[in-house]
């Protein structure tokens, strides 16, 4: 087998995970400017970026599916991989968001898609937890919180093209099961071996739930009720707890699994950025602006480490 073959042979399904942040920023700096009143331009371009990376990850799996199905199949069964498979899903319910004010029918087409495919891969992923025997405590990981996040973004979009109802019960099932999951992570955190080094940054995969629930539920309500609030407050909480861990992640070693890190702090800046519009209080504007910057440099540095790792042939091999 010839190297390329080989490297895309051993393309990841995690590579999703590259829209799925390209995707948060883009929505973060859309907002900023309604909210901070910064410049739209920003996101015009990133939108650009975001729809090539989709279209060029997605033509590439698809060619892996058509080449080598075994391998393909053989991510679906792993345990730890087969929770990025809605990443898929989820970037075509982003995609859809970032459209939503500029491209109408584009983005309820997006939204229509990635909604019944993500439905279609939750029950199918469920299906897999409950039945399947060679699952272990050790298995678990944020990476799991995957599927619930999806459910959980529905309604953002799904608001705006009037499938209200359909929100809503998105809406309920993630939150259910954010709750279900988030009680088995920490125990598995708490009272297990430590999780691999490589999967370290998915931690950051945890502020994603309640930051996204609570953009998603002041879409579905309009309300900053008591709810709305904890939401918030429970994703600010996450999001310093693991900020404060900064020099622990950072000397991890370069793994794709990096680009955790930016989707859930997306998600809790344009969280912050709506906190801001909804409270007026400047302690909201000046943490906007800052997660702003935090996150925005945090994704130019990922795509390059993220060149310089394809360029240097560390993604896309066979693991260990």
């Amino acid at each position: 087998m010839s190297t390329r073959a080989t490297r895309l042979a051993n393309f990841p399904i995690s590579y999703f995970a590259v829209v799925m942040g390209l995707a948060g920023i883009t929505i973060a700096w859309e907002k900023s400017h309604s909210a901070l009143d910064l410049p739209g331009a920003a996101s015009k371009m990133l939108l650009v970026l975001t729809a090539a990376a989709f279209v060029a990850i997605a033509v590439m799996y698809a060619t892996k599916l058509i080449r080598f199905r075994d391998e393909v199949v053989a991510e679906i069964q792993n345990p730890v991989k087969l929770s990025f498979f809605p990443t898929i899903s989820i970037s075509l319910i982003l995609l859809s968001i970032t459209t939503m004010n500029h491209y109408a029918g584009l983005s309820k087409t997006l939204w229509i898609i990635g909604t019944i495919a993500h439905l279609g891969f939750m029950l199918y992923i469920m299906q897999v937890w409950i039945h399947d025997p060679k699952f272990e405590t050790g298995h678990m990981n944020p990476a799991w919180f995957i599927p619930v996040v999806g459910n959980i973004l529905v309604p953002v979009a799904g608001v705006t093209h009037g499938y209200v109802e359909i929100s809503w019960f998105f809406f309920s099932v993630g939150f259910l099961f954010w709750l279900v999951l988030l009680a088995i992570v920490f125990y598995r955190i708490f009272f297990h071996a430590p999780m691999p080094a490589r999967l370290l940054p998915t931690l950051f995969i945890l502020i994603a739930p309640p930051a996204v629930g609570f953009i998603a539920y002041l879409r579905l309500t309009s309300s900053l009720d008591p709810f709305a609030r904890i939401m918030y407050y429970s994703a600010l909480f996450l999001t310093l707890l693991l900020l404060t861990q900064a020099n622990r992640f950072t000397r991890l070693e370069f793994y794709l699994s990096w680009w955790a890190y930016s989707f859930p702090m997306a998600a809790i800046t344009i969280a912050t950025m709506v906190m801001y519009e909804k409270t007026g209080l400047a302690f909201f504007e000046v943490a906007s602006y800052t997660l702003l910057a935090v996150v925005s440099l945090l994704v130019i540095f990922l795509i390059i480490r993220t060149a310089r790792a394809i360029a240097a042939g560390e993604i896309c091999v066979e693991e260990a």
